[in-house]
Parts: C-alpha cells; structure tokens; sequence
C-alpha cells in the first residue's frame, strides 16, 4: 500500500513471483467513471472509493484460500477495514511503501497511467500511515526489499 508512485504494482509484482502465487493489480478494479475523473485531475471521493473497495474485497475473499499480493493504495483506515471485511486477520501481512516525493513525482512523470503527478498532493493530504503494517523506504532496489520483507514471510 502507498500513494502513487511508491512501487506497489512493482513490488507487488516481484513478490507474487518470489513466492510463487496470484497478483491483483487494485488499480483494475477502479470504474471508467473514476479512472476518467483522475484523468481529468479530480480526487475521487470516499463515495467515489467505495464501490472500488467492495471489488477488491471481493477478489481477495474469493482468493482467501490462496495466497495473493494485491497492489492497493488503502490510503485511510477506513478503506483497509472494507479491504479486509470477513477476512482473517492473521491472514495479513499490511505493508506500506513510501519514498521521497521527487521520487514519486519522477517516478509518476514517466509511466502511462490515469493518476496524473497534480493529484499526488491529494493523496499525501488523505494518507493515513499505518502502525501496524512492515514500513519499507521504497527508493530501495526490489531484492533489498524482497530481503526485508522475508522474516515477515516466514522466509529464511
């Protein structure tokens, strides 16, 4: 999880192929309503979230028997409770991806994507950083993050 940029679909992506398993990528569950209202530099609203939220709880409920890396960027709280709604909490492992906002900014200038660097600043302002989830500075290369995140994998 992170805000834009932060390297949750590559991070994402490196580690379901590390440990072998499913890859949700939350970003395809958002509406063409929502995609088209980031286009246009719009922050979606909580409204605007939850639909997108309900979707990506139920792929993840519908996988719960297996083990699968979602890509999210669960901003709030309140949106990693409608995350996880009926799933086992020692089920989870929350980590939160973050890095300097020049990188972030660099990072969103040079990729195609619907979330434009002038909403960047709206998702900072929204981000509530989560105690509880493996805080990773990812300005690091995957395998030293990969690395970090194996005593939390039960990976020697």
């Amino acid at each position: 999880m992170g805000v834009s940029g932060s390297g949750k679909t590559t991070l994402g992506k490196a580690l379901a192929s590390y440990l072998g398993c499913s890859f949700l990528e939350g970003d395809q569950y958002h509406s063409e309503a929502n995609k088209n209202k980031m286009k246009k530099g719009e922050p979606l609203s909580d409204a605007d979230r939850l639909p997108w939220l309900k979707a990506i709880n139920a792929a993840l409920l519908e996988k719960r028997k297996s083990t699968v890396v979602l890509a999210c960027s669960a901003l709030k709280e309140s949106y990693r409770q409608i995350l996880i709604d009926q799933l086992p909490l020692d089920s989870l492992l929350w980590v939160f991806l973050s890095c300097d906002i020049n990188l972030l900014k660099e990072r969103m200038g040079s990729r195609v994507h619907f979330m434009p660097v002038s909403l960047l600043k709206s998702q900072l302002d929204t981000l509530e950083s989560p105690q509880y989830a493996v805080h990773l500075n990812s300005s690091q290369p995957l395998n030293e993050l990969i690395r970090q995140l194996k005593p939390y994998l039960n990976e020697k």
